[in-house]
């Protein structure tokens, strides 16, 4: 090894410290967002405030409430809530899950201190076919919000 290799940076596999506050912006707070949101709490410290919300009003998905139980996640009474509702608008953290939110998100920002990151995130919405099908693909994206979460943050076990 000579003097002019680099240093390889160990801090790079590990996960970001958590922020005291994070929001989960998507379209209308129906699937993707309020996956992430119930997800991310059982991720993040308890100290960690951590909500969700859409750039539109839209109505609460029997698919999410199925798919968040088979991880023994609930919404419980919750319902969709717009941006506009949020009674706290300052937050560390804004992850947008879909492309009209994460233009939201930059034209709130552009005034605020606040880290904004967009994590495209398809919508299972738009599946079609047998009921398990559908299920599939909400699965799919309950899993892949999961682990990018554990791979952002880490886990609660590792903190």
């Amino acid at each position: 090894m000579t003097d002019q290799e680099p240093q390889k940076d160990d801090t790079a596999d590990k996960p970001a410290k958590a922020p005291r506050s994070v929001l989960f912006l998507c379209g209308m707070n129906a699937v993707r967002s309020p996956m992430a949101e119930q997800i991310a709490r059982g991720v993040l410290p308890s100290s960690t405030f951590v909500a969700s919300a859409g750039v539109r009003a839209g109505e609460r998905d029997p698919f999410v409430d199925a798919v968040l139980a088979e991880k023994g996640l609930t919404l419980g009474e919750r319902q969709p809530i717009t941006l506009d509702q949020l009674e706290d608008d300052y937050f560390d953290l804004i992850i947008t899950l879909a492309p009209e939110a994460h233009h939201r998100a930059l034209e709130l920002t552009r005034t605020l201190a606040v880290d904004v990151e967009y994590w495209p995130t398809a919508d299972p919405t738009s599946a079609t076919g047998r009921r398990d099908q559908i299920l599939d693909a909400y699965r799919d994206v309950r899993d892949r919000l999961e682990a990018r979460i554990i791979n952002r943050f880490g886990s609660k076990s590792a903190s």
